[in-house]
């Protein structure tokens, strides 16, 4: 995903009311507010999708390069540590891109900021973990948070870690973000379930 495309998914994700498409971005019909999403593999950047348009992707390889279903699954996973792939802050999100390189990035008051991780630590990472070695590129995320008590690691949606990052942006006071974004952020963990595929 290009950092521009990650940008325009942020501030959306930042208004902190619906999301601004009100219509599946395939077919044009109007969707409630449970509906799925797919990827435009081209632009980085999902897409609202109504049911009928999104089992047309359900199948890996469907979309032909073009388009992905995001998946559903949210996994709690154990031992994945951000300092082990080299990440020196508490909340961290990690996205195999389509071209195989990890970028691992992490909430700010400015959106997110990006690195590329070392590739030796992240096969160390997925060889002991195989939930994580299944996460397929583009759709979802690792996601680390030890800030404070916290010890999470989560296989969870990419449209998950938009919504963080907004939600972080959304609350962000001062120089270190404040009250309400531990608040927020504690909310978000809490409101986390493990799932499979829907």
């Amino acid at each position: 995903m290009t950092a521009g495309a990650f940008e325009r998914l942020v501030k959306r994700a930042s208004t902190g009311g619906p999301e601004v498409s009100d219509a599946c971005g395939l077919c044009a019909l109007p969707l409630g507010d449970d509906h799925k999403h797919i990827l435009d593999e081209r632009s980085g950047e999902p897409l609202c999708a109504c049911r009928a348009c999104a089992l047309l992707f359900e199948r890996d390889g469907a979309g032909k390069g073009h388009y992905r279903l995001v998946p559903g699954r949210r996994i709690r996973l154990d031992g994945v540590r951000a300092a082990d792939l080299g990440v020196p802050v508490g909340l961290a999100f990690f996205v195999v891109e389509p071209d195989g390189a990890v970028t691992a990035r992490y909430p700010s008051p400015a959106g997110a900021t990006a690195w590329t991780v070392d590739p030796g630590a992240w096969t160390a990472a997925t060889r002991d973990c195989a939930t994580l070695a299944s996460m397929r590129p583009a759709s979802e995320a690792l996601l680390v948070n030890t800030t404070g008590d916290a010890d999470e690691q989560w296989l969870v949606p990419i449209d998950d870690c938009y919504r963080l990052v907004g939600a972080i942006r959304l609350a962000w006071t001062g120089l270190t973000g404040g009250h309400r974004v531990r608040a927020e952020i504690e909310a978000f963990f809490d409101g986390l379930t493990e799932t499979e595929e829907d």
